[in-house]
């Protein structure tokens, strides 16, 4: 069983502009994202995709939107990768989560696998969800190649899954808006080919 994913986070939204927490929160591509969507979709328009996928919010949606449409297919939405649910901190940014939840904000930066959020998720959660939507791609795209479109917690989660890393690495890995990364699952075996490309000229 193999499956070659392209695996992209969304593009830029003004939340990400803004070092807001987005989580759950269905924000739109701003102007910005929108040229980063297309940018990826022509740089894509010449590889065989069997599928495009998406989150559910808008602006993985937008992005799988734009590639699927140079390819005449239309887009599935998978509610397995949609972002992690960041609770009371959405809507925040980085600095006032940090002085209103200091405590579970140090410990989210230093060891993220321990921590649920406030009236959201915990990331063994997210984690259980994106690799069993995962296992239903390699099961339904056996010997194919497919596009999926999510966001920073189960990007990053799905290339630690990869390279056989755990969640606490979780911050070791960068994740810019429209940056695309290739992942090959084998039987027993997976493989980085590219990680967090952003330049689609």
């Amino acid at each position: 069983m193999s499956l070659r994913l392209f695996l992209l986070r969304h593009g830029e939204t003004q939340w990400n502009r803004e070092g807001r927490y987005q989580g759950c929160v269905d924000v739109r591509l701003c102007p910005e994202g929108v040229a980063q969507a297309e940018a990826v979709s022509l740089a894509l328009a010449e590889r065989p995709l069997a599928a495009i996928y998406s989150s559910p919010l808008s602006r993985a949606l937008e992005t799988a939107e734009a590639i699927a449409a140079r390819h005449g297919l239309a887009v599935g939405i998978d509610p397995a990768f949609r972002e992690i649910c960041h609770g009371l901190w959405e809507g925040l940014t980085a600095g006032e989560v940090r002085r209103r939840f200091p405590d579970l904000y140090a410990q989210w930066r230093a060891t993220p696998e321990t921590v649920t959020m406030p009236e959201g998720e915990s990331l063994t959660e997210v984690r259980a969800r994106v690799l069993d939507g995962l296992e239903r791609l390699r099961a339904k795209h056996d010997d194919e190649t497919v596009c999926l479109v999510a966001h920073g917690t189960p990007v990053r989660l799905l290339i630690l899954e990869a390279l056989g890393l755990t969640p606490e690495r979780l911050w070791a890995l960068g994740c810019p808006p429209a940056g695309l990364s290739e992942l090959e699952f084998n039987s027993g075996s997976a493989a980085l080919r590219r990680l967090n490309v952003v330049n689609h000229g």
